[in-house]
């Protein structure tokens, strides 16, 4: 590749910016490095679209580094609920502590001190050093993979090591250092809104000339990704049980599973498919917990969940007991009105959004 090829991509795209970039967010161009840490752990693996009102109830309910660092953990759960990958929560929090607790609320003013904190990878370090502290160095998120593979040809697939190491020697080869915080902001908008996933506007490119996937024909042929690893399914019966006053049995997920330090009704994971439709055939899940279930009932209803790599399929059955003895597992008895202030996993919103338990409004 030619230098020329590098400053013509670089100036295409520093044009592009300053003239066609109308791409708004109440995050860009702010210096708040609270700010901009808190938009860039939200917006990880989730749309803009979603994480928006997100980081505006965040900014609300805690509009700097001191006031979320001391709030209770369940409390940043609540508010984080529905935006999944917890692990980015716990992060935020613990992150949030040490920030306030070891260094009076300022965050490091380097690229690798950032990266020691818990949460903050390469992506997120480059956010903060770049739009933060203006520091040369390159954000790599997927619309920036996504551009430069397209522009240079990159056959490389992306997920290797080898290919994420090219895509990085292109990402610091192509900086802007005079303006690194503008360029970087110029490259992830070109491809959220001109070189996009499916249906980019190649016409309406100020770089389609030079573009090798423009000019071969390929485009959707980049970047070249490995084939994706097999979903797993797992399958679950779970058990929402009343007691005599009307409350349910609820339980907080432990660490080393989906969903940790969240809560959930008291539930049993089966082996197989076959076995979860003979659990809900013949109710051996009420055996399993209860010793004295009274009228056991299962719900028509089965509920799913894609994560990242698994499938949840849950089956309800519904039952009430006479003592809370007869649970035979660890459980807190809450009425309806006490769970609105616990987070729960989406799947299980929809479950008590279903049965009325608490509306949409009060998950928000």
């Amino acid at each position: 590749m030619s230098s020329n090829h590098f400053v013509f991509f670089k100036q295409g795209l520093m044009h592009w910016h300053h003239h066609h970039n109308h791409r708004a967010m109440p995050w860009k161009g702010v210096k708040d490095i609270y700010r901009i840490w808190l938009s860039e752990v939200i917006l990880q693996q989730t749309r803009v679209e979603q994480g928006l009102g997100y980081y505006e109830r965040f900014l609300k309910a805690y509009p700097d580094i001191f006031a979320l660092a001391g709030a209770p953990e369940q409390e940043v759960f609540k508010l984080w609920e529905g935006l999944g990958y917890y692990s980015r929560c716990k992060n935020l929090i613990a992150t949030a502590r040490i920030i306030a607790s070891e260094r009076k609320g300022t965050f490091p003013d380097n690229y690798e001190e950032l990266l020691s904190l818990k949460g903050i990878g390469p992506y997120t370090a480059a956010a903060i050093a770049s739009f933060g502290y203006s520091l040369p160095v390159p954000v790599v998120d997927g619309n920036v993979i996504r551009v430069l593979s397209r522009y240079f040809g990159i056959d490389t697939p992306v997920q290797r090591s080898e290919g994420k190491k090219l895509i990085q020697s292109l990402a610091e080869q192509c900086l802007d250092h005079e303006q690194p915080a503008a360029y970087n902001q110029a490259i992830m908008d070109f491809g959220a809104t001109i070189c996009k996933p499916q249906l980019p506007l190649c016409t309406e490119c100020v770089l389609h000339t030079t573009c090798r996937a423009f000019t071969s024909s390929s485009v959707h042929a980049y970047p070249v990704k490995t084939k994706k690893s097999p979903v797993k399914k797992r399958w679950f019966i779970v058990m929402i049980v009343t007691d005599h006053t009307g409350r349910f049995a609820v339980r907080q997920r432990k660490e080393g599973d989906i969903w940790a330090g969240l809560y959930e009704f008291p539930s049993l994971e089966c082996r197989t498919q076959k076995e979860w439709i003979r659990f809900m055939k013949q109710h051996d899940t009420s055996i399993s917990y209860l010793s004295n279930a009274i009228e056991p009932v299962r719900e028509n209803k089965l509920y799913s969940q894609l994560l990242s790599h698994q499938k949840i399929h849950l089956q309800i059955i519904s039952c009430s007991i006479t003592q809370r003895a007869h649970l035979k597992v660890p459980a807190e008895w809450l009425t309806s009105k006490e769970m609105t202030q616990l987070a729960f996993p989406r799947i299980y919103r929809d479950i008590l959004h279903d049965k009325g338990m608490i509306s949409l409004a009060d998950s928000l």
